[in-house]
């Protein structure tokens, strides 16, 4: 018992930061009815800043260019207190650009131009430190107070997770009271529920969300600083850190700061305290347990207080992107397949790697296509389900030797059972909310399966291996004994990737089709002309999870050994930006992010261009995909192929007069 309240005990350091940074999403859920998921960038760009100026006496700017850094002269010492209230004000300054310039334009929009944005900005702050300091982890000297206090030879309290916990305590009692008694508070309540609520005591809604983003802001730049000395500070710690504090507003309902703060301690005692749980029960899994309870916190959260969660900007998709035709000829897949197979023959060994990466990067896009364009449910874990067909591949092709075709459909059928069960929170909840969900589902799988010698083999040889493809004895592999780099595996995905944007496409004009979409549009009026709206989503899901366990088992095949880090959350983010970049409510917006797919043929060109004057882009990728992002996410809803087709429609109406 002694080893239990011990763990729970050493556990209150990370549950208060999950309680803190909680706080900070209520705060700007309050306000402007957003979940940001950019929290953890602000968080982890400040920490970075806070380093900057403690270390070496400089202040990073944002924007790189031909000016210089500040400096603070030759050898002049930064004291905590001035490094402190410098990155404070910096966070405090991108709150307010990234609400002035982004989600103020976006407060009438649809809740999933919301969450592209917010994962935009996450992607330029995380960009940003991966140009500034190479993303390289940072082991950071303690802000608080430190040492440990002895309750007992095993009982040991360390004195700087006590501040943490003072601090959380001290700001959800704070902002408590300020929501509470003051008018501003009363007012951000309010808004909260109605917009007019806030205009008949005669504040303004606007101004309401910047001065929430403000001390959002502020929060993450506080935890930035002050937790990240209890980790390794790394470019996605505190993106990292959200999911369980997600959990923890989550059952708060966004509102409450009590039952949030409560919670996100909770669940950070409880992680720590599954360490001598699994040491006594051996039949515990030895990974993945503490994100796995996240998930199952969170899902219970969902079912529990998911109907009473404000819905202001939360609930309601709001008018999605366009769903333009879909019409495919079969004559123009063809010739298109025959072209990019011919450009696998012709080129050179780099280049038609890249084209390769295009090529899945687009197959998974179409995953994308059918379930959030279609049937408008925003999921965080494709990758997630495309690696559990790679692993799934890699299992039955090494022990059974179940040849191919067979083994990547039943792979794809294996990740198809997971996706039906991530999605089956979308019956009761939609929008932001089921984003969160399918995050931590994410992680979970990540961590849970990914990182289980049972699911996954022996990977300590550097990954689980997989066999090449063989049919009728035709090596169809990338590679063989006697060559490096075979065209064939390039054909052999663009054959099956032609073939599920031909599927897509004709799912969009069946009735199957037309049914998500019905749904997808209005949910209770599709209801009304009886559509089983719980059997289209979990059939959305099921095709959609299909599709990118197909992509999934194709990516262990391209590296004939895989690992988690493919199929990471991040990745599942990277997906969803780049197919809202290209447009992800149709098939040619699933080519056009297969194009633009980092290491793709799009970033071959382009970097190719930029080498030769000298400048390395894969550097720049990130921050310039995801400034594009988010100039979509505010200017261009159906991403580049809804420009393409707006640009059609009126060359021909130009033409017809």
């Amino acid at each position: 018992m002694t080893a239990y309240l011990a763990a729970l005990i050493a556990g209150l350091g990370a549950g208060a930061t999950y309680a803190i940074i909680a706080t900070g999403l209520v705060v700007t859920s309050r306000g402007s009815g957003l979940v940001n998921f950019g929290f953890g960038g602000l968080s982890a760009w400040s920490a970075y800043v806070y380093y900057d100026l403690r270390a070496n006496a400089r202040y990073p700017l944002l924007i790189p260019g031909p000016w210089r850094d500040i400096t603070f002269g030759e050898g002049v010492q930064m004291t905590v207190i001035s490094s402190l209230l410098l990155t404070l004000a910096t966070a405090a300054l991108l709150g307010i650009i990234s609400y002035v310039f982004v989600f103020r334009i976006l407060r009438s929009a649809p809740v999933l131009a919301k969450v592209v944005a917010s994962v935009g900005i996450l992607l330029i702050l995380q960009g940003m430190i991966g140009v500034r300091f190479n993303g390289s982890p940072i082991n950071l000297d303690k802000v608080l107070p430190s040492g440990v206090i002895k309750i007992s030879d095993e009982i040991l309290l360390a004195v700087d997770a006590l501040w943490l916990l003072g601090i959380a305590v001290t700001l959800g009692i704070t902002l408590w009271f300020l929501s509470r008694f003051t008018r501003v508070g009363l007012a951000i309540r309010a808004a909260s529920e109605s917009e007019k609520g806030a205009l008949l005591l005669g504040f303004s809604p606007d101004r309401l969300a910047l001065f929430t983003w403000v001390i959002s802001s502020v929060i993450a730049g506080v935890v930035g600083v002050i937790a990240a000395p209890l980790f390794q500070l790394s470019p996605m710690l505190f993106t990292q850190l959200l999911v369980p504090a997600l959990g923890a507003a989550l059952v708060g309902r966004f509102v409450s700061f009590g039952w949030t703060i409560g919670t996100g301690v909770a669940i950070g005692m409880f992680q720590s305290m599954l360490t001598p749980l699994q040491q006594d029960l051996t039949w515990l899994p030895k990974s993945g347990l503490r994100d796995g309870l996240v998930f199952v916190a969170i899902v219970v959260a969902m079912i529990a207080v998911g109907k009473r969660i404000p819905t202001r900007g939360a609930l309601d998709l709001g008018k999605m992107p366009t769903v333009f035709s879909g019409n495919v000829e079969p004559k123009s897949a063809i010739l298109g397949l025959v072209f990019v197979s011919a450009l696998f023959i012709v080129l050179p060994d780099g280049w038609g790697l890249a084209l390769l990466t295009s090529v899945i990067f687009c197959g998974l896009a179409l995953s994308l296509v059918v379930l959030t364009g279609y049937m408008g449910q925003i999921s965080l874990a494709q990758m997630a389900i495309a690696g559990i067909a790679g692993f799934t591949l890699s299992r039955i092709t090494e022990r059974f030797g179940i040849p191919f075709p067979i083994a990547p459909v039943l792979a794809a059928l294996v990740a198809t059972g997971f996706g039906i069960l991530v999605g089956i929170p979308a019956l009761r909840v939609r929008g932001v909310n089921l984003a969160i969900v399918t995050l931590a589902g994410s992680i979970a799988i990540q961590e849970f399966l990914f990182k289980n010698s049972v699911f996954v083999g022996d990977v300590s040889t550097g990954g689980a291996k997989v066999q090449n493809p063989y049919l009728f004895g035709i090596n169809l592999g990338l590679r063989s004994a006697d060559d490096p780099y075979r065209p064939v595996f390039g054909i052999l995905v663009t054959v099956v990737v032609a073939l599920i944007a031909l599927m897509v496409a004709n799912l969009r004009r069946s009735g199957t089709g037309q049914r998500m979409l019905a749904v997808r549009s209005n949910e209770r009026a599709a209801a009304g002309i009886a559509i089983n709206t719980a059997a289209t989503k979990l059939l959305a899901f099921g095709i959609s999870s299909f599709i990118a366990g197909l992509m999934g088992s194709m990516i262990a095949y391209r590296f004939g050994s895989i690992s988690d880090i493919s199929f990471s959350f991040f990745a599942s983010l990277t997906l969803l930006a780049f197919t809202y970049l290209g447009g992800i409510s149709s098939v040619t917006g699933a080519l056009i992010a297969g194009f633009i797919a980092a290491d793709g043929i799009g970033f071959k060109l382009i970097n190719k261009g930029w080498a030769s004057l000298g400048v390395d882009f894969g550097r720049w990728e990130v921050l310039v995909g995801a400034a594009g992002l988010v100039i979509t996410a505010v200017q261009n809803p159906e991403g580049i192929a809804g420009a393409l087709q707006r640009g059609r429609r009126r060359f021909s109406r130009s033409a017809k007069s």
